[in-house]
C-alpha cells in the first residue's frame, strides 16, 4: 500500500505560515511580491525531472535557494535584498504544522496488522522521514520516498518507480492512494500500479471529481479501504 503524505495522511492546522506576500511586504517588496506568487507556486513543478540537483542534501538544498534567488532578482528583488528574503522564505515554505487526519493510524495499523507493506510517496522536501516522525507515523511506514531524494515530483514515473524499488514490489502488486488526480491517479495507473482517489469531504481540493477510469476506485475516507481489499 503506497500513500501520498500531504491531504492524504496529513493536513496542515494553525497556527499557518506567515504568506509569502507578507515577507515581502515586511521588507518592503510590494512591487516584487505582486511578481512572486504564493508558495505552492514557487518550487519545482509537479512533473518535474531534477535528478542532477538529488545527488545529496547539501545539492538539494543548493538548488532549492538558487530556484528561490533566481526567482527573486526576476521579480525584481534587488540583489542586497535577495540572500535574507530567500532564506526567510525557505523557512516559511517549511515551517509547516501537519497534524494526522483522524482515521489515519488507526488504517495503517490494521493494513500492516495485516502483513502489508506500507509505504509513503510523496512531492515533498528532502526530511520526509522527520515529517513522518513528528506526526507519530514512524512505527506504521515501512518505506518513505520524497521527490526530493528520487530525483522527480509526481506523476513523473522516475519516483513511482523509486517507492517500488523500495518496497520490492511490482506494479501489478501495488495499491497508490491520494487526494491529488494527477500524482496520485493517473500517474500510477500510468506505472501500471492500481489507484485509489481519497476524496475527503474536507478535502483541500477544489472542483469536481474526475470520472473513475478502470483500475481504480475512489472513497471518502481511509476507513473504506479496508473494503477494497
Amino acid at each position: 500500500m503506497v500513500f501520498d503524505f500531504y491531504g492524504t495522511l496529513v493536513r496542515m492546522v494553525p497556527p499557518l505560515p506567515p504568506s509569502h506576500r507578507s515577507v515581502f511586504a515586511r521588507r518592503g517588496l510590494t512591487e516584487a511580491a505582486a511578481k512572486w506568487g504564493d508558495q505552492w507556486r514557487v518550487g519545482p513543478r509537479d512533473g518535474e525531472l531534477h535528478a542532477a540537483h538529488s545527488v545529496s542534501r547539501e545539492t538539494y538544498r543548493a538548488w532549492e535557494l538558487d530556484r528561490l534567488r533566481r526567482r527573486a532578482l526576476a521579480c525584481g528583488v534587488p540583489e542586497a535584498e535577495v540572500d535574507g528574503l530567500v532564506a526567510e522564505i525557505d523557512r516559511v515554505m517549511k515551517d509547516l504544522r501537519l497534524a494526522l487526519f483522524d482515521d489515519v493510524l488507526e488504517v495503517l495499523t490494521e493494513l500492516r496488522a495485516r502483513g502489508l507493506v506500507v509505504a509513503v510517496c510523496s512531492n515533498w522536501f528532502w526530511d520526509l522521514d522527520r515529517a513522518i516522525e513528528d506526526v507519530g507515523l514512524t512505527g506504521v511506514v515501512d518505506v518513505a520516498v520524497t521527490s526530493a531524494r528520487a530525483g522527480a515530483r509526481k506523476p513523473h514515473p522516475r519516483i513511482y518507480r523509486a517507492v517500488l524499488d523500495g518496497c520490492r514490489l511490482r506494479p501489478e502488486q501495488a495499491l497508490f492512494v491520494g487526494d491529488m488526480w494527477a500524482a496520485d491517479v493517473a500517474g500510477p495507473l500510468a506505472a501500471g500500479m492500481r489507484a485509489v482517489h481519497l476524496w475527503r469531504p474536507d478535502r483541500a481540493v477544489e472542483g469536481a471529481a474526475p470520472p473513475v477510469p478502470d483500475g481504480a476506485a475512489r472513497i471518502g475516507t481511509l476507513r473504506a479501504l479496508t473494503d477494497l481489499l
